[in-house]
């Protein structure tokens, strides 16, 4: 059937593409070089992720090269050439907050990293569909400008904003604010996949994830946001809460609903369209709410503290659109709401808590 190549394929949303794509036949290839381990410590290292994915999956082959090899890579991209049927790019500095400690690793490994894996599909892979997920936070800050209403649990928007109904849409503008550099790291990528696909005519589609989750995250403080809350909750472990009351709003999809989105793409490709994805209406939750859910679940009361201090770029409020990828693609839909989310990453957590101990 061909290959497939994922980067950061040990990492939650790269794992689950690995395993779509090997049980439907592809040889799957990640490259993946644990550098969430260095972002955010051993703790949060995605080594045993690669390991288990060896382990199980013959069709799998997995190269530690970073993304910001161009010769490494490119002796990957010569060794499958025009068997490569996709390029799915998960790989990236997720945290805004880390990205201001290290400005040249971060837009060296979400830009320089992106650009090296176009060119080399572009010349080794012409006719391949390149998938990128991007971010919402490429829009800055700017949703924090919308009118917004404040409720007992949650900031919700105001219900006469066109967005109200069904969440931010793509026309929303990226330009002339606050964006934190992991945001711009990430915008200048974004906008290469669009420019790659409408310059070249690459098959290619962007994915603008608001809270990408579910079990088998290795969430940290800086990211990871509902893993590492129910690792606080099931561990009893203090959670810190920055800025806006705790009322800031996400929308949250789960792993499996994200890449059955690239599975789509794949079937039908278009070049260079932008997708807000997320929860959307159907999967979102505020921070507060979110600790009342993890209590729920584990029965532990939480431990949390608060600093009026929000971070910088943070969104007071988000919920994505998804009627443009709907529209494009009417037989996907969601299939995991916040409460099944949960769930299933106390599960996760409980097991491994278990294994260690």
């Amino acid at each position: 059937m061909g290959a497939i190549i994922v980067t950061g394929s040990a990492g939650l949303i790269g794992s689950s593409a690995v395993r779509l794509f090997a049980d439907q036949g592809y040889t799957v290839v990640g490259i993946d070089n644990d550098m969430r381990a260095y972002f955010f410590g051993e703790k949060a290292s995605t080594q045993f992720m690669a390991e288990q994915l060896e382990e199980e999956i013959p069709a799998y082959r997995h190269v530690a090269i970073d993304i910001r090899d161009y010769d490494k890579l490119e002796q990957c991209f010569k060794d499958y050439g025009k068997d490569i049927v996709s390029v799915v790019h998960t790989a990236a500095q997720p945290s805004h907050d880390w990205a201001a400690r290290e400005p040249h690793t971060d837009f060296s490994i979400n830009a320089t990293g992106t650009l090296n894996l176009l060119e080399l599909t572009r010349i080794h892979a012409p006719d391949s569909v390149f998938i990128f997920t991007s971010t919402n936070k490429v829009y800055g800050d700017r949703p924090n400008y919308l009118p917004l209403v404040e409720q007992e649990l949650r900031w919700e928007l105001d219900p006469s904003h066109p967005y109200a109904a069904e969440g931010i849409d793509e026309s929303m503008s990226i330009d002339q604010c606050k964006h934190s550099l992991f945001g711009v790291s990430k915008a200048a990528a974004d906008i290469m996949v669009q420019e790659y696909g409408r310059y070249f005519g690459m098959k290619s589609a962007i994915f603008r994830g608001g809270c990408l989750t579910g079990p088998g995250h290795a969430g940290a403080e800086l990211h990871g946001f509902l893993a590492y809350l129910m690792k606080c909750a099931v561990t009893k472990t203090p959670y810190h809460i920055f800025g806006y009351k705790g009322k800031q709003v996400r929308d949250n999809i789960h792993a499996s609903d994200l890449v059955a989105c690239f599975q789509e793409v794949i079937n039908a490709p278009r070049v260079a369209e932008v997708y807000n994805i997320g929860g959307g209406r159907f999967s979102n939750c505020s921070l507060l709410e979110a600790v009342q859910m993890c209590e729920e679940i584990t029965g532990n009361p939480m431990e949390t503290d608060y600093t009026e201090t929000n971070r910088i770029g943070d969104h007071i409020w988000w919920i994505s659109d998804l009627r443009k990828f709907k529209s494009h693609y009417p037989n996907w839909k969601a299939n995991f709401d916040i409460q099944a989310i949960l769930k299933q990453i106390y599960l996760d957590i409980t097991r491994r808590e278990r294994r260690s101990s």
